[in-house]
C-alpha cells in the first residue's frame, strides 16, 4: 500500500473505532481531545479514545479525568487508540500511570488470493447450541496467549461453558447475529468448539475480533481458517474494507497467509498490574 493509501485507511479506520461504540448501543462523553464511550444497558464495554476530528493534543490531566470517570461507573480503564494518528497519546497516558501494549493492525489486501475452506470451520447462527462454546473459547485463548499448545483442552471448556458468564455471553452473541451486526465462525471436531471469531461491520468496514483457539488444539491451522472464513463471509456482504489487530508479532505472521498486511500499530492502555 502506498503512504496515501495508508493515510487514507487509517482515516477510515477512525471513524471505523469512532462509529462502532454508538451502533453497539454506548453513550458518549466528551472530554475535549478524548472521548469516553460507555455501555448503556448489557453488552460489551467499551474504551476511552481519542475524540474524532478532536484539536489538541490530550495531556496526562485530561486523561486522569477520563480515568476518575470511568472509576466512578465502574467500567474498564482502558484507553485504544492508533500509535500513528495519535502519536502524543502515548506519553500521555503513560505519565497517567498506565500500562501500553502494542500490537500490529493489519488490513486485508484487497489483492490477496483467498484461502481455501477449512473442512471444520463454519459460520453460527444465533440458534446455534454450539454458540454459548464458540463465546467461551476465546476468554481460554486469551488466558493463555501466544501460539505455543497449551493445556487447556475440551474439559476445561466444558466446565467453563457451564458458567453463568457464558450464557450471558450467548445471549449477546446471539442478538448480535440475529440482528445481523456480527457474523462468527468456529471451527469444530467432534462436537467441540476448537477455535472461533467474529467479525464487526460498520458501513463497508469490518473488523475481524476475538479469534482464538483452544490452548491445547493450537498449530493446527484453525485460527487461519476461522479468519479466512470471516473474511470471505464480510466481502459476501460487500465489505471493502476488512481489518483486524493481532495479538503480537508471532500472530500477526500468521494473518498474514491470510492476506493481512500491516499498516500501522493499535495500543491499548490498562491500570499496570
Amino acid at each position: 500500500m502506498t503512504d496515501h493509501m495508508i493515510d487514507s485507511t487509517l482515516s477510515e479506520l477512525e471513524r471505523y473505532y469512532d462509529t462502532v461504540p454508538r451502533v453497539g448501543g454506548a453513550r458518549a462523553e466528551d472530554f475535549g481531545p478524548l472521548t469516553l464511550f460507555v455501555q448503556e444497558g448489557s453488552g460489551w464495554p467499551y474504551y476511552a479514545r481519542p475524540a474524532l476530528g478532536g484539536s489538541g493534543d490530550a495531556t496526562a490531566a485530561d486523561v486522569r479525568r477520563v480515568l476518575s470517570r470511568q472509576q466512578e461507573l465502574g467500567v474498564p480503564q482502558a484507553f485504544e487508540w492508533v500509535a500513528e494518528t495519535s502519536p502524543s497519546l502515548r506519553a500521555a497516558v503513560e505519565e497517567a500511570g498506565l500500562s501500553v501494549h502494542a500490537h500490529p493492525l493489519m488490513v486485508l489486501d484487497p489483492s490477496a488470493e483467498p484461502l481455501p475452506p477449512h473442512p471444520e470451520v463454519r459460520l453460527l447462527g444465533a440458534d446455534d447450541p454450539l454458540l454459548a462454546a464458540a463465546v467461551t473459547v476465546p476468554a481460554l485463548a486469551f488466558a493463555a496467549p501466544g501460539t505455543t499448545v497449551g493445556e487447556a483442552g475440551p474439559a476445561e471448556l466444558a466446565a467453563a461453558t457451564a458458567e453463568p458468564s457464558a450464557e450471558e455471553g450467548r445471549a449477546r452473541a446471539a442478538g448480535k447475529l440475529a440482528a445481523g451486526t456480527s457474523a462468527m465462525a468456529a471451527a469444530v471436531r467432534d462436537g467441540v468448539v476448537l477455535c472461533s471469531g467474529m467479525y464487526n461491520p460498520v458501513g463497508d468496514v469490518a473488523e475481524v475480533v476475538g479469534v482464538g483457539t483452544l490452548p491445547s488444539a493450537r498449530r493446527q491451522g484453525l485460527a487461519l481458517g476461522v479468519t479466512a472464513a470471516l473474511v470471505a463471509e464480510a466481502l459476501s456482504r460487500g465489505a471493502r474494507t476488512v481489518f483486524l489487530s493481532a495479538g503480537d508479532e508471532d500472530v500477526a505472521r500468521i494473518y498474514g497467509r491470510a492476506g493481512f498486511r500491516r499498516v500501522a500499530t493499535a495500543l491499548i492502555a490498562e491500570p499496570q498490574d
